[in-house]
């Protein structure tokens, strides 16, 4: 089946197919909904390219998320100069980055899209905390939108209708994405001296990071510290909806099922509230499978 895939894609090198056979894994490994959204929902010539993207953004975060903010800045620059050269010589000692050289070559935006996301990953190196919402603001502008676009870019090809709107839709969604990933991961974050919420935004509910340690009662203020943040994501998701009529028809199950998956996010970080300085959500499984169901019964009905 996979082979099968590999060939649509043009990927008919056998050391290449192995490359690519192992990044699928480690991508099926570590995300598998993503990776089961992927083979579901998106047309199969694609599915290699997504996989060697996604695998490419794992093996950046595992090198750069370890030690003190010293120690993850050298390891960015070490990292960043290994993938220049991979997108320059076509060749690497890694499979993920011939992997990811490999697909720069058949889609020449990928490497100035790859160029966006080191940059970007700076500001993931270094930040601790944002003071304001502004400060939140432009880590999503700075990293997380070019981390979205090493995937998001490749689903709206030269000649989609409405790239412009494309990539302030893809902004939006982001936005909602990483503020909840923010409120998911906000215990082990603060576990880490890290806090995702921006500062003026306890203030503006009275209370301080000290209201966020675990053991903590459960405080009212907490959670309408969570149900606003939660609200600011609701409004970048729904404002991002406009989204699947950017893309190719091809493309509208994935992208349906990527907000889709988001709503159930956003409804169990409500339903936790201030427990989540106790212990992280995530969407339901159910739901997210049945919108699977539905966007994959959806995609077999246009290709019939």
């Amino acid at each position: 089946m996979w082979g099968r895939v590999l060939r649509q894609a043009g990927v008919v090198d056998p050391s290449l197919r192995r490359d690519y056979a192992l990044q699928r894994w480690v991508v099926a490994r570590f995300a598998r909904a993503e990776y089961l959204a992927v083979r579901l929902l998106l047309p199969t010539a694609l599915q290699p390219d997504v996989v060697a993207a996604v695998a490419f953004m794992h093996e950046t975060d595992d090198r750069v998320d370890q030690g003190k903010a010293a120690e993850r800045s050298a390891a960015l620059a070490e990292w960043a100069v290994l993938v220049e050269k991979a997108c320059t010589t076509g060749t690497s000692d890694l499979p993920v980055l011939r992997a990811l050289a490999h697909t720069a070559e058949r889609h020449p935006d990928m490497r100035a899209r790859v160029g966006d996301f080191l940059d970007g990953a700076a500001l993931e190196v270094a930040w601790e905390e944002f003071a304001t919402e502004a400060d939140f603001d432009r880590y999503v502008t700075g990293y997380s939108l070019p981390a979205l676009m090493l995937t998001a870019g490749l689903l709206a090809p030269a000649g989609s209708p409405g790239p412009d709107e494309f990539i302030s839709c893809c902004e939006r969604l982001i936005s909602a994405m990483q503020r909840l990933d923010f409120l998911e991961d906000l215990a082990s974050d603060l576990r880490t001296g890290r806090l995702g919420i921006p500062v003026e935004a306890l203030e503006d509910c009275g209370i301080s990071r000290a209201d966020l340690l675990p053991g903590r009662p459960r405080s009212p203020a907490v959670d309408r510290l969570i149900q606003t943040q939660a609200d600011a994501a609701a409004t970048a998701l729904a404002a991002a909806r406009p989204l699947e009529g950017t893309v190719s028809r091809a493309n509208q199950p994935f992208v349906r099922a990527l907000i889709g998956v988001q709503h159930h996010r956003l409804e169990a970080v409500r339903a936790a509230g201030a427990g989540l300085i106790e212990r992280s959500s995530g969407p339901s499984a159910i739901g997210s499978l049945r919108v699977l169901a539905r966007e994959t019964a959806a995609r077999r009905r246009y290709r019939g």
